[in-house]
Formats: structure tokens, sequence, C-alpha cells
């Protein structure tokens, strides 16, 4: 039997970063659904282990603030990596990441017996990582409006606080749902990653 060998595919930091975003994360999540559906017997539970609505709302927001805190640390990285180190932009989508979505679809569909052959992320990861951007400035925006809806009127109009509030519920509900139905497949399920 022949040893397979092994790669170091992220530092220690960067799975340090992992793990604080997927503790934030499910902190968030687990505090914050039960806040849009409180009727819910499994929302009345969560109130109870944590003693009450306020308590649940003060760990939402000390978990908000470490996903913004992880926000900035991986910004400043990237940043870091780029304007000093010189680094590749690795994450950016490019041509070769359409041509191998059109492949993948094709393989997966049994129109091809071609597998597409990708670089150090995939497409799937890439797309993954733009929406999890994406979600969280919208998170982190409209979380501010509903943390300080009098500080957020001086900037927008009303309106946005409802909408802010719809927003907010809706993306929450979006993301632990792509989660577990897109990341947890992929990485857990399809082929157990263990590179985080």
């Amino acid at each position: 039997m022949s040893e397979q060998k092994q790669y170091l595919r992220f530092s220690v930091a960067r799975r340090i970063e992992h793990w604080v975003n997927f503790l934030a994360f499910f902190l968030l999540a687990f505090t914050g659904l039960p806040q849009k559906y409180p009727n819910s017997e499994i929302s009345a539970w969560i109130f109870g282990l944590f003693g009450g609505l306020e308590t649940v709302r003060i760990v939402h927001r000390g978990a908000a603030v470490a996903l913004m805190l992880i926000v900035i640390w991986h910004a400043g990285k990237a940043l870091h990596h780029w304007l000093v180190l010189r680094g590749p932009l690795s994450m950016l989508l490019t041509k070769d990441d359409a041509v191998n979505a059109y492949k993948a679809v094709r393989y997966n569909l049994k129109m091809s017996d071609e597998k597409p052959r990708q670089g150090f992320y995939t497409f799937e990861e890439k797309a993954e990582y733009y929406a999890l951007l994406w979600g969280t400035v919208v998170m982190i925006v409209t979380g501010f409006c509903l943390w300080n809806p009098i500080t957020a009127s001086n900037w927008f109009p009303g309106g946005w606080i409802p909408a802010a509030k719809a927003a907010h519920g809706g993306e929450a509900l979006l993301a632990v749902l792509a989660i577990i139905l897109w990341h947890f497949y992929h990485v857990l399920v399809k082929h157990f990653n263990t590179s985080m």
C-alpha cells in the first residue's frame, strides 16, 4: 500500500479564522432564528436555555461583534497578502472558472466524462466565498439598523428599519440553509475535507 502524501492547504491562522467565523455564525444562527420565529417551541426552549430574550439578544450582539472583527481581520490579511507580499488575488473569478462551471454541469449531467481540473480554489469555493462576503455585508448593515434604529434613522429614511428587519431575517435563513445544504454537503458528506 503506497503512502499518500499530504499538503498543508491552510495556515494555522487561516484555520483559526475559519473556526472563529464558524463559532460566530453558529451563535448568530442559534440566537437569531428564535428571534425571527419567537412562537416556535424550539425558540421557547432556546430562550429558556439562555434565561430569557434579553440574554439571547446580548449573546447575539456579542457574536455579531466577533463576526465583524473577523471580517476586519480577514480584510486586513487579504490586503497585506496582496499589497505587501504581492501575492496573487486567487479568489477573483476568472474565465477558467466559467469554463470549469460549464464542464462541471456537463460532467454532473453525464453529458461528458471530463471532470474539470481546477486550481487552488474551485469555482464552487469562490462562489461560496462571494456569497459569504455579500451575506455578511447585508447582515452587518441591517443588523446595525436593528441594533441602533435611532442612529440608523438619522442616516437612512425611516422605512429602512422595517426593510432591514425583513432583509436581516431573510438573509439569516438563507445563510443557514446554504451552510447546511451546500457547505456541509461539499465539505463533510461528498468528501470529508479535513483541510480546515
